[in-house]
């Protein structure tokens, strides 16, 4: 009998620590796939612009052959005058771990357009998805087809949510510090109904939480996640500073490495079907984060 009783407590022990259940992988790391990236002229539903575009790769580097397998793909929008080079760290860190990621270099004059960089971020994905289907294609047979995400920084934040309302074939949206547009991103939020998570900087002196990603949050229907990292600034979403930038409480650095393990995770499961990364987004991993505030609803 008190064997038996030994044995029970010994599989209740074993079931809460997790044994036997697969681990999550640690997203803040590299994943799993060499890294290459090449740029393309992209011309697809009436719009034309390049694009610099990241990708699992079977080798690393510039025209590289792309990894056996599809891969879901994702638009990312660049910030307000900014390079898009200076979103390097994430993109790439987005392809080891099995993403296409492409960000279109429009619209960076001084006076953009943020309803036409919106249509850009929409066409990015609709060329991408046709060359899953073109002979010749770097990207031939390499497109998940029906999981496409939305991203960006600041300005293409803002555009990234635009994009969403007008695009049914999008699964997700997950952006940075995403900054009000003209027209309205809040007011479009309403319309998209996909998960959408923003992540913002707690010390953001450029397009604050308040007036920004707060506005946009409340618009938009669940599910939806408004992840605050402590202590970081706006231009804590780039590689390198730039002129006017703000500053935090914490390094570009550990918020870069933050930014990535928190995308990474929203990417895995909501376009990579991850169910292991469910922890970092829903559950105790993401609202026990000591790093990241979590506000959220399912």
């Amino acid at each position: 009998m008190i064997r038996r009783a030994i044995l029970v407590l010994a599989m209740i022990t074993a079931a809460v620590a997790g044994v036997g259940s697969p681990a999550a992988a640690d997203s803040s790391t590299p994943g799993a796939y060499a890294v290459g990236y090449v740029d393309a002229s992209v011309s697809a539903s009436g719009r034309s612009f390049s694009a610099r575009i990241y990708y699992p790769a079977a080798t690393a580097g510039q025209n590289a052959a792309v990894a056996a397998g599809r891969f879901p793909a994702i638009a990312f929008g660049h910030g307000f005058l900014q390079s898009v080079s200076k979103y390097y760290s994430t993109m790439q860190h987005l392809a080891s771990w099995g993403f296409v990621v492409a960000a279109p270099t429009s619209q960076g004059s001084l006076f953009p357009s943020h309803s036409a960089f919106a249509d850009d971020l929409n066409a990015q994905l609709t060329w991408l998805v046709a060359q899953d289907t073109t002979a010749g294609s770097r990207f031939n047979a390499h497109i998940v087809t029906t999981k496409l995400g939305l991203s960006g920084h600041s300005m293409g934040g803002g555009a990234s949510v635009l994009a969403a309302s007008r695009n049914p074939a999008v699964t997700t949206v997950a952006n940075l510090a995403a900054a009000e547009t003209n027209p309205s991103a809040a007011a479009a939020a309403a319309s998209v109904r996909v998960p959408m998570m923003l992540v913002a900087g707690q010390k953001d002196g450029t397009a604050p939480i308040a007036s920004h990603q707060r506005p946009i949050y409340t618009g938009k229907p669940a599910p939806k996640q408004l992840r605050t990292i402590v202590g970081g600034f706006h231009c804590g979403f780039i590689d390198t500073s730039s002129a006017f930038c703000d500053s935090g409480t914490i390094t570009r650095a550990v918020q870069l490495q933050i930014t990535r393990r928190v995308l990474t995770d929203w990417f895995r499961y909501y376009l990579a079907g991850d169910a292991t990364a469910y922890d970092a987004v829903w559950g105790p991993g993401a609202t026990g984060d000591p790093q990241v505030v979590f506000e959220g609803v399912a």
